[in-house]
């Protein structure tokens, strides 16, 4: 009897390694593993992205200020103040705002919300030059009213409509080349917000 316990034990451990054997092999099928690892892939390719500037436009001007004194109609004394303003304007778009579905089953990558543009525009004036006198001062509060107004100017002279739709057809174009993967795994790409079609997504 005690001869029979080593070959016993023995089946018994050999057995219950098959079982484990395809139990484990059962979990890791080609199609679960396949579907999870395009899942991740997809959706690590947007979320990536995080925030994606898609537009930048640089302008600059150069503004004159007269400052002047008049005495019956007549003008007695004057100082110029010539400024310098470098405007940057960039159009960015939160990706972590976007809502979107990856459905691995039925291969379908769904948009459900796009962000709204984020639009920046930051001038920065510069005093080229300053024509002072001893009659007629150029204040402090002189060069900041100038200075305020370069700003104002340069603001107002950023067309944001046009910066906007072209920003937009740029994230449309950029989504478009994030998309390749999924395209490339044979995902379809199912626009639920009107707004992607016009790249044949």
């Amino acid at each position: 009897m005690r001869n029979l316990k080593v070959p016993i034990a023995f089946l018994a451990g050999i057995i219950l390694m098959v079982i484990l054997f395809f139990s484990f092999k059962s979990c890791l099928t080609p199609n679960n593993k396949k579907e999870t690892s395009d899942y991740y892939l997809i959706t690590n390719q947007i979320t990536k992205m995080n925030k994606m500037v898609v537009m930048e436009q640089n302008t600059s001007e150069i503004q004159k200020t007269k400052y002047s004194y008049t005495f019956m109609g007549a003008e007695m004394t004057s100082n110029n103040i010539i400024t310098y303003t470098k405007t940057n304007a960039q159009v960015s778009y939160d990706l972590n705002k976007m809502k979107m579905e990856v459905d691995s089953i039925n291969k379908k990558v769904i948009i459900k919300e796009l962000p709204d543009p984020d639009i920046r525009i930051t001038p920065s004036v510069e005093i080229q030059s300053m024509d002072d006198s001893f009659v007629n001062r150029i204040t402090e509060k002189d060069i900041k009213n100038v200075t305020q107004k370069a700003k104002a100017s340069a603001i107002k002279s950023i067309d944001q409509t046009k910066l906007r739709n072209e920003g937009k057809t740029q994230l449309l174009e950029n989504l478009n080349n994030i998309f390749v993967l999924a395209k490339a795994l044979n995902y379809k790409i199912e626009d639920q917000t009107g707004k992607l079609g016009v790249l044949g997504l």
